[in-house]
């Protein structure tokens, strides 16, 4: 369910008060997946006391206009795991002309003139497609550090659909509950994959998982045009529920739905970053997100067949790439 008016002022009430009572001299914005934790934790191993903020997507324009009404003092506000939204660089003159010094890191895919935008603001710029953006954050606050270097691996592991170390899909699907960010962070720091916390947290997760995933399954539609699409409500683990579909349907591209209309789209040619911006989103070639303009109408007919007119506009954009 989306936040109420109330929950949100809360929520920004608090994130002001952070700001103005802030002692860490490094103010850490991130997104809020395992890569985001990788990076947090690379953040603190460079410089151990750090306020981190994790947002999403959609909350990133708004958490940076919010640090921007607060002075710098010469304070490094770092950005890592999150793209270029077209509305941020008013934000980021105002964080420059309030005295912060701003870093950007990210491996999201970024339009030249983005670059060139916020390159001409920022401190320091680096995007780089080929690693995830913990890769980034080790290759420049822990040069030549083996437990960063490690940390980024496993981290790039499950960020880049790679699947070679197992523990990293452990650590994916652990950090699908906001509440064991801060732990997996904290054991990423020391270095350490695994404990007893992560452990039985995986195993109560796996349940939950594959019952998502069989509910998905179930309610799943096919286009199937120039490419084979899968719509499917979603119900938790979009990663998961889109591996488990493309796994057992052989697709090419899985668009999952939440009941409000943000959608997650997984796709094997490299075409869903093309598809998520259509949709005022944005993400990798072969993984992305976007939100679907729902009714609630649309909401209701969505939650009654697991169906929606905007199903068809995906399918005429892929078609047209």
């Amino acid at each position: 369910m989306g936040l109420s008016t109330r929950e949100n002022d809360g929520q920004l009430l608090q994130l002001r008060s952070l700001l103005k009572g802030r002692k860490a001299h490094v103010v850490h914005l991130t997104h809020n997946d395992l890569d985001a934790v990788g990076a947090d934790a690379i953040h603190r191993m460079q410089y151990r006391e750090v306020l981190t903020l994790f947002c999403s997507v959609g909350k990133f324009p708004h958490y940076l206009k919010i640090i921007a009404g607060e002075a710098g003092k010469g304070d490094c506000l770092s950005i890592s795991d999150l793209g270029c939204p077209p509305s941020i660089l008013p934000a980021l003159e105002t964080l420059k002309s309030k005295g912060w010094r701003v870093e950007w890191r990210d491996h999201h895919r970024w339009e030249d003139h983005e670059l060139a935008s916020v390159c001409g603001i920022v401190d320091i710029l680096h995007v780089d497609t080929s690693v995830c953006a913990c890769g980034i954050c080790a290759a420049d606050l822990r040069p030549g550090d083996p437990r960063a270097h490690e940390v980024a691996r496993v981290v790039c592991d499950y960020d880049l659909w790679k699947n070679e170390d197992p523990q990293a899909a452990v650590l994916g699907q652990v950090l699908q509950r906001k509440r064991n960010r801060d732990h997996v962070r904290d054991c990423l720091v020391q270095g350490i994959f695994s404990d007893p916390i992560i452990e039985r947290e995986y195993e109560e997760i796996r349940e939950d998982l594959e019952n998502a995933v069989r509910r998905s399954i179930r309610r799943r539609t096919l286009r199937k045009n120039r490419y084979s699409i899968i719509f499917a409500p979603l119900y938790a683990y979009p990663s998961e529920t889109a591996a488990e579909i493309r796994h057992q349907f052989n697709s090419d591209i899985e668009v999952l739905v939440s009941p409000h209309g943000r959608f997650s789209l997984r796709s094997v040619p490299p075409i869903s970053h093309l598809i998520a911006r259509q949709f005022g989103g944005g993400g990798h070639p072969h993984a992305a997100g976007g939100t679907f303009e729902f009714s609630f109408l649309d909401r209701v007919m969505f939650w009654i067949t697991g169906k929606s007119r905007h199903f068809e506009k995906i399918v005429q954009i892929a078609d047209s790439i």
